[in-house]
């Protein structure tokens, strides 16, 4: 009887010592250090062109902006486009189109949004050959809206006079412009 006792003791202690031995070998310490969550380079280029030019079709197949930078980085981890000295006609389905131009530019994953940054010069010549050329340090552009705003101070440069403010809304389709603030115009008598 007590063979049988101390057969069945040992052969539970063999399994318990197999278990053991095998959970020793497959929990090692290291499992239980952190492991350190690599970086993501926000900076880091996927991919880039010299001398770019992107043209972009509305449904009906009439162009609605082309636009043309000097070199485009694209950035993978946001998926932002970064142009530099962006050139971009807006058509608004006239042979007029307003020519955007800035030293950099963001364009968001879609393309539905473009950030200008630094000497922002939009400008349009209409059918009677009158210019009007607004410029700002800072814009955002919506293409497909036609429309474009800004909180920075904003100067317009028309056929009649000089017009500053704050901020705008321009609606480029219509060719019509919203000062919010600020607003202060000169203009020449005739």
């Amino acid at each position: 009887m007590l063979s049988k006792k101390i057969r069945n003791i040992l052969l539970f202690g063999v399994i318990a010592a197999i278990f053991a031995a095998a959970g020793y070998w497959n929990i090692s310490p290291e499992r239980f250090l952190e492991r350190p969550v690599a970086k993501v380079d926000e900076t880091q280029i996927d991919y880039y062109a010299i001398n770019a030019h992107s043209i972009q079709y509305m449904p009906d197949g009439r162009v609605q902006y082309d636009l043309v930078g000097d070199k485009v980085e694209h950035l993978k981890a946001s998926d932002v486009t970064l142009v530099t000295k962006p050139d971009m006609h807006i058509y608004r389905g006239t042979v007029y189109p307003w020519h955007v131009q800035s030293e950099h530019a963001e364009v968001n994953p879609d393309g539905t949004q473009i950030e200008l940054i630094d000497s922002v010069r939009v400008a349009r010549t209409d059918e009677l050959q009158r210019e009007v050329i607004i410029t700002s340090s800072r814009m955002t552009v919506f293409p497909q809206q036609q429309y474009a705003q800004t909180e920075q101070a904003v100067r317009i440069d028309g056929a009649d006079g000089v017009t500053t403010g704050n901020g705008m809304k321009a609606y480029l389709n219509d060719s019509r412009i919203h000062l919010l603030s600020n607003v202060r115009g000169q203009y020449e008598s005739r």
